[in-house]
């Protein structure tokens, strides 16, 4: 069993930044092997991975927001941040975290938080 909280979204002009959080309450266990993802999913289209990093650290990122987002964690993963810099309206969308989801990012895990929107006006 696992809870996901995410905060931190808002609007934002287009070339700005924004840090979002999710914060992780699961056990040790859980924390410590799985996988966790920032997915997103703008109006009218299919939900995206956008980044993950797995229990080693490696990280990976959609194409379109590769050298803009960076994911990261603290040490005991209570917290996974997403850094989002130079962004575009594009990146509109609202912006979920996920736990568990497979190390190669293939496929999202069963635990979701319940969202926080990122806007970007041009």
């Amino acid at each position: 069993q696992a809870q996901l909280v995410e905060s931190g979204g808002g609007t934002v002009q287009t070339g700005g930044s924004l840090t979002i959080s999710c914060a992780v309450s699961a056990s040790t266990f859980v924390k410590k092997i799985a996988t966790m993802g920032w997915y997103r999913q703008a109006r009218g289209k299919e939900r995206e991975l956008v980044a993950g990093i797995t229990p080693s650290g490696r990280t990976n990122y959609t194409d379109s927001v590769k050298g803009r987002f960076t994911i990261s964690g603290d040490n005991a993963r209570n917290t996974v941040w997403l850094q989002m810099t130079n962004l575009k309206p594009d990146d509109t969308a609202v912006y979920s975290c996920n736990l568990g989801g497979k190390p190669d990012l293939s496929s999202a895990g069963d635990y979701w938080g319940q969202g926080t929107q990122v806007t970007v006006s041009s």
